[in-house]
């Protein structure tokens, strides 16, 4: 019975679960927002103007910019933050967003500066915003290392 219980749970999270995916249209609106200094790794939705404002205001105490129009009735914001990073070379790349059955899924990829590469010895703060329309899914994140 067990062995049955966990073949079915398989077949539900490998097959049905993913189902067949659609990519999802979403803008990157970071550029928008300006500088935002997350001194943490960060991944979240965020819903209404609201709660991202509390984010970005916990994170940046008294000097938090103030968020950008948005469509917050039909659109939400999806944040990657990477956290502190010690050069200008480093980035954060969306590689895809696409709905399944279960939810919506980003991919992205840190890039890491090469040995060779010219960068500026500065702290930098990586971080991707993302609008996409929804909020019925829920949305998983995964983070390609360096």
């Amino acid at each position: 019975m067990l062995t049955l219980l966990i073949a079915g749970r398989l077949v539900y999270t490998q097959v049905w679960g993913m189902g067949s995916e659609r990519p999802i249209d979403w803008q990157d609106v970071t550029h928008r927002m300006g500088t935002i200094e997350f001194t943490r790794r960060v991944q979240g939705v965020y819903h209404s103007r609201a709660s991202f404002e509390r984010l970005v205001e916990a994170t940046m105490p008294g000097r938090a910019p103030k968020p950008p129009p948005h469509d917050w009735a039909h659109d939400q914001i999806v944040v990657i933050a990477l956290g502190p990073r010690s050069s200008t070379g480093y980035s954060l790349r969306i590689l895809s967003v696409v709905e399944r059955r279960r939810g919506i899924y980003v991919d992205a990829r840190e890039k890491t500066p090469s040995l060779g590469e010219s960068v500026t010895a500065r702290v930098t703060y990586v971080y991707r915003l993302l609008s996409m329309p929804g909020k019925a899914k829920p949305v998983y994140v995964k983070l390609q290392g360096r």
